[in-house]
């Protein structure tokens, strides 16, 4: 199996490298870095000396856009709320990263929107895992919902 993924990796025309295991140790104490993955992918084979334009990597994280479930279920799946169509605020979504500017939780910097409620507030996600609502005019919008979260390692 791997043999093909290498013999398909070498038709895409790109330059394709493999070492060992001791190799990446190897190269990666010679130069004097860290042990990580993305640092370990950087010494597979015969390397030079690295310079790094970066000194930690931007963790990209599937997030999807939601699900469609049309009726809340109870704990033993029946329905537990009849269908009510949803209305959407104009313009934000669930995902969408804000910052708090004013209100009781003024200061919130970086959080995702949980939920959104047609009258104007938002459930957010606070760091300590809390859940906390705020309205739509004590947030500005950092990054609109595209389907992933984005952190630094």
């Amino acid at each position: 199996m791997l043999k093909y993924l290498f013999n398909s990796l070498k038709l895409t025309g790109l330059p394709v490298e493999t070492g060992t295991g001791a190799q990446t140790k190897f190269n990666r104490t010679k130069q004097g870095l860290a042990k990580s993955h993305w640092l370990d992918s950087a010494c597979v084979a015969e390397v030079p000396q690295l310079k790094f334009l970066t000194n930690q990597p931007l963790l990209i994280t599937c997030k999807g856009h939601g699900h469609r479930q049309v009726i809340q279920m109870d704990k033993y799946g029946f329905p537990r709320k009849g269908y009510k169509p949803k209305q959407k605020v104009p313009n934000w979504n669930t995902g969408d990263i804000v910052s708090v500017i004013a209100g009781k939780n003024a200061g919130l910097r970086n959080v995702r929107i949980k939920t959104v409620r047609f009258k104007g507030n938002f459930d957010v996600r606070r760091p300590d895992k809390t859940v906390v609502s705020v309205s739509r005019n004590h947030i500005i919008p950092i990054h609109r919902q595209d389907g992933y979260s984005y952190a630094f390692a």
